[in-house]
C-alpha cells in the first residue's frame, strides 16, 4: 500500500508494511486519483442573472445543516458560474437520475453545450429564479449565504429557500473512478 503525505512507514494491523512519502510530494495526480475513488451523486448547479441562465455539473455537493437549512457546492476558479452565482446571489442544486447522464455531459461541456437560454433543457422556476431542471430526482433552490475561497475552488453555501421532489423511484446518477456508475439493488 502506498501512502502519500506526512505518514511515516510502518505496519498496519495485518502486519503489511506501508511505503510513505513526504507531504510535499502529494501530487495533483494522486489527489485526482483518490478523489475519483469516492463515489458521488451527480448534480447540476444552476443560476440566473441579468436574463442569462447558467449551469454546470457538480459532484462536490453536500448538505450542511438542517437548522438553518444549508447546502454547499464547490465551483472551480476557472468556471464562469462563479461570477454568475456571486452576482445573482442564487443557485439551485438539481440531483440527477441515471436517465440524465446526457444532461450531465451537456452541463460539463462534453456534449452539445447548453446555451444561456437553456434551449432543449426543460426547466421551471421556484422561489429564487434559478432554473430547476425537470425530471431531476430532487432539488434545492438557494439564496447565497456565504462564499469561501479555498485553493482552486470557491465554496458557495446556500440557504435553502425551497425544495422539490421528482420521481423518487428513479435511481440516482453516480460517478465513480472517472465514469458514470449505476446503483444496484
Amino acid at each position: 500500500m502506498l501512502i502519500e503525505g506526512e505518514a511515516k512507514a510502518g505496519k498496519d494491523l495485518e502486519g503489511n508494511t506501508d511505503q510513505a512519502v513526504e507531504a510535499n510530494s502529494v501530487t495533483d495526480k494522486a489527489m485526482r486519483r483518490i478523489r475519483g475513488l469516492f463515489a458521488s451523486g451527480v448534480t447540476v448547479a444552476t443560476t440566473a442573472h441579468a436574463g442569462r441562465l447558467h449551469g454546470l455539473t457538480v459532484s462536490a455537493f453536500s448538505a450542511v445543516s438542517l437548522d438553518p437549512p444549508l447546502v454547499l457546492v464547490c465551483v472551480g476558479n476557472e468556471a464562469t458560474a462563479q461570477e454568475i452565482i456571486t452576482a445573482s446571489g442564487i443557485f439551485a442544486v438539481n440531483i440527477l437520475s441515471d436517465e440524465q447522464e446526457f444532461l450531465s455531459e451537456r452541463f460539463a461541456a462534453r456534449a452539445p453545450i447548453v446555451n444561456e437560454k437553456f434551449e432543449g433543457v426543460p426547466y421551471h422556476i421556484a422561489a429564487t429564479g434559478a432554473p430547476i431542471l425537470e425530471e431531476s430526482i430532487a432539488w434545492y433552490d438557494c439564496r447565497l449565504a456565504a462564499t469561501y475561497a479555498s485553493g482552486d475552488h470557491v465554496i458557495f453555501v446556500g440557504k435553502v429557500a425551497a425544495v422539490g421532489f421528482g420521481d423518487e423511484s428513479r435511481r440516482p446518477l453516480l460517478y465513480f473512478a472517472n465514469r458514470y456508475a449505476g446503483l444496484e439493488e
